[in-house]
């Protein structure tokens, strides 16, 4: 496929293979903005409150902010600087990089999954792997010239609030605070770089649509210029304003297995915007291939077993990349 996103032609209508069918067009107009998304202060020192109001978001909506994490606003602010600039690139210069093929370790593609979707989604993205730094960094984009050094100090500062932020979650189920990490082994970790271009007509497309994240858990930085992330909410789907110095935490489908179910993944979309373009930055941390993932014995009552068999992550993810996005849900192939 010509990646047409990337290309950074302006068109003054929608190209066909973008135009959602009618049934599954984002109903802009029927977005409410939600309000009381839980904001967790995480310099508070009241550990208990913080346990508490993580354990309360991941039951009720599935994801969260969190304010003080302990990342400094100069990296926020230098990764998406770089990202920019990065997007602002010639196209010959990123076609270097592009690549159609889910496998590869470093590629810059556009949609989701262009070998296997009918519709294409408004969205370029870099997507790099950043577990061990020293494997992965060498294959990274050499231009801008910055970017290996902001981008390897943000991942560093990213994974270590992931893994606070596990033993939290692991905490508010009543288990051990490093039971997670254990269950979850070596935690492999991802990044997208996400780019959605000003649209011509942002009611016929998505950027991305509607989906959980099929890894534990994601932690994504949000452009605060351009709203574009919606979550769905008691069957509504609700706008996700970017808060200044927030991080937007999402419960993948891991830790919806390894809570049996209490903690929900949270199905999302991205909306582009006619006048502006808008940058996310999402990080995920994953269970290593081998993980055995499944849910405390405890967690299941009498008569009512555990929700999913016991799986590994490759053979998760392997099934998630195998299909479309808008297919059946992924986890409901794993019930038992």
């Amino acid at each position: 496929m010509e990646p047409r996103v990337i290309s950074g032609v302006q068109f003054s209508s929608l190209p066909t293979s973008y135009i959602r069918p009618e049934s599954d067009r984002p109903k802009l107009s029927e977005v409410a903005e939600l309000n009381n998304v839980p904001i967790i202060d995480l310099g508070c020192e009241d550990e208990s409150l913080i346990i508490k109001q993580i354990g309360d978001a991941c039951r009720e909506f599935g994801f969260f902010q969190v304010i003080n994490h302990g990342v400094p606003k100069e990296l926020v602010d230098k990764i998406l600087r770089v990202a920019h600039e990065f997007f602002s690139l010639s196209l010959e210069e990123k076609m270097k990089l592009y690549s159609d093929d889910p496998s590869k370790t470093m590629r810059l593609s556009t949609s989701f999954n262009v070998k296997k979707e009918t519709v294409h989604n408004w969205r370029d993205y870099l997507r790099l792997h950043c577990y061990p730094l020293e494997k992965y960094v060498p294959e990274w984009p050499s231009t801008p010239s910055s970017f290996k050094d902001i981008v390897s100090s943000y991942c560093s500062e990213v994974r270590q609030l992931g893994f606070r932020l596990q033993e939290a979650i692991s905490e508010s189920l009543g288990l051990d605070k490093d039971r997670i990490k254990n269950v979850l082994g070596e935690q492999g970790q991802h990044m997208a770089i996400n780019y959605y271009p000003a649209c011509p007509e942002p009611e016929l497309t998505y950027g991305l649509p509607a989906h959980t994240d099929p890894n534990a858990l994601t932690i994504l930085l949000q452009d605060l210029q351009v709203a574009g992330l919606q979550a769905l909410k008691d069957g509504k789907w609700l706008a996700i304003k970017p808060h200044p110095g927030a991080f937007v935490i999402n419960i993948g489908d891991q830790l919806q297995v390894l809570s049996n179910g209490k903690y929900k993944n949270v199905w999302h979309q991205a909306v582009v915007n006619a006048d502006k373009e808008r940058l996310s930055v999402a990080s995920f941390l994953c269970p290593c291939n081998t993980a055995n993932i499944s849910a405390p014995k405890s967690f299941a009552t009498e008569g009512d077993p555990n929700i999913y068999r016991d799986l590994t992550y490759a053979e998760y993810y392997k099934k998630f990349w195998s299909r479309n996005l808008d297919q059946e849900h992924c986890l409901e192939l794993f019930k038992n």
